[in-house]
């Protein structure tokens, strides 16, 4: 994608503002391993959090339905579960909520995720009666730096990035921000009320395209 764009004359900086680094207690990796054995119902919102749990994976073919956001979750969640395992995707964690709570009849979820997870998944399938079984499976460190540069354009692929770049940058009126999701782009907000273009739907790839579509 970074040489289409190139091609196109736009260039690109890639520049990490977190690190996410899987958890390795073995607390984490009994609760993995546990639920391995059950028929659930599971929750993805992050393929952090899927490459987390399929780590411990051992060539298992868990009994899950699973719900997921994002397509990049999804594809991984295909490759490593099957095509038959996912149950139902949404386009942010709000609408997987609610997705989960009017489709599926499951009494109590298994949500893996990360220690910044957002508030409104668990939030509404409580509200719904439906318990959640939270299991931390990774941790996202913010590394927060001065950029010295002015960009047309600056894409943002999480909340916990946004919060990060903000810290120590400030951006000109000028500069389109990009979006993958309603969240990030309530992030974004806090901090800036500058344009900002989200992503039809999620996934790294559609927020480039629509970033290609604005500057071509």
């Amino acid at each position: 994608m970074i040489a289409e764009a190139n091609a196109a004359g736009i260039a690109i900086d890639e520049i990490s503002f977190i690190e996410t680094e899987p958890v390795q207690s073995v607390e984490v990796q009994q609760e993995i391993e546990q639920a391995y054995l059950q028929a659930a119902t599971v929750v993805f919102t992050s393929m952090n959090a899927v490459d987390a749990v399929t780590s411990w994976q051992d060539g298992q073919q868990p009994d899950w339905d699973i719900y997921c956001i994002g397509n990049t979750t999804k594809q991984l969640i295909i490759e490593n579960f099957g095509e038959h395992s996912v149950a139902g995707t949404a386009n942010s964690a709000a609408e997987l909520a609610e997705l989960i709570a009017k489709q599926s009849d499951a009494d109590e979820v298994i949500f893996f995720c990360g220690d910044q997870r957002r508030d409104e998944l668990p939030s509404i399938l409580q509200k719904n009666g439906i318990g959640v079984n939270e299991i931390v499976v990774y941790e996202t460190t913010a590394v927060p730096h001065k950029v010295e540069k002015n960009y047309n354009g600056i894409l943002f692929f999480s909340p916990s990035a946004v919060d990060s770049f903000f810290q120590t940058n400030t951006i000109t009126a000028q500069t389109i921000l990009f979006a993958i999701g309603f969240t990030t782009a309530a992030a974004i907000k806090k901090y800036s009320t500058n344009q900002i273009i989200i992503s039809s739907e999620p996934g790294k790839e559609n927020l480039f395209r629509a970033m290609m579509e604005h500057f071509s």
